[in-house]
């Protein structure tokens, strides 16, 4: 069986895969140290394939000035892309670093290995949690199938609208502080009212060591709570994934 590719099949592969490219260094569940490079880079050659028929039949001019122009903004799509994706998806971080604030967690930091950055102990045990969410739940594949639409909604000769970009990353963020406030809300507002009770205890009983006491109780009460928390998660991740693939489909043009 051969297979016959022309000049432009060639180059939409390429920009394809620039664009697909891009996206995984940024986006969740694919940008993380657990996942090789090689290994995404082959991923979006194979994802390429998979849109090729749609791609190319938008193929820029193959001079040399316009192919490196197309080259360049489909760098640039592929980054605000997985930007605006990654950005949703950190409001269940942001959510644990919530929980380490207010549960007394936050001196404690851990080294992570798959970011190369120290985090909070609740702030990654989230992230990892949502990632494997994502898998488990075949979330990724609602994220992944929004994205590959951008490649109809958003050719490769055509341009994205940096006024949307603007406006939808900004509803993203607001989106992301909404979201880290919504998970960690009731979390916040129990440990809060613990430390109204304690406050009150110690000026009615001045001779127990509340400080002392303080400690193990807000532990046990913030490992109960996020316990009893984690059969809401996947519901997030679920309504998570379906607003960043609005949001990306929307920069597109969809």
């Amino acid at each position: 069986m051969n297979v016959q590719l022309t000049t432009a099949d060639l180059v939409a592969l390429l920009l394809c895969t620039l664009r697909i490219t891009a996206w995984m260094m940024i986006a969740p569940p694919f940008a993380t140290g657990g996942i090789p490079r090689m290994l995404r880079f082959m991923l979006a050659a194979v994802l390429s394939l998979s849109v090729l028929s749609a791609a190319s039949a938008h193929v820029p001019s193959t001079d040399l000035g316009p192919l490196i122009t197309s080259a360049v903004e489909q760098l640039v799509i592929g980054a605000a892309l997985g930007f605006l994706t990654r950005l949703l998806f950190s409001a269940v971080e942001a959510a644990g670093s919530l929980i380490d604030l207010f549960g007394g967690f936050s001196l404690a930091f851990a080294y992570d290995p798959l970011s190369a950055t120290n985090t909070s102990i609740f702030g990654k045990f989230y992230g990892l949690l949502a990632t494997t969410l994502l898998f488990a739940s075949s979330a990724h594949l609602v994220v992944l199938q929004g994205f590959l639409r951008t490649f109809t909604t958003l050719p490769l000769d055509g341009s994205i609208d940096l006024s949307k970009l603007g406006s939808t990353a900004a509803q993203a963020v607001s989106m992301l502080f909404l979201s880290a406030l919504q998970i960690a809300g009731p979390l916040i507002a129990v440990l809060f009212i613990a430390d109204l009770a304690l406050g009150v205890l110690s000026r009615i009983s001045p001779q127990l060591n509340i400080f002392q006491m303080s400690f193990p109780l807000k532990i046990m009460l913030t490992l109960g709570l996020v316990g009893m928390s984690f059969a809401l998660l996947p519901q997030v991740i679920s309504e998570i994934a379906d607003r960043a693939t609005s949001l990306v489909m929307t920069v597109g043009g969809g």
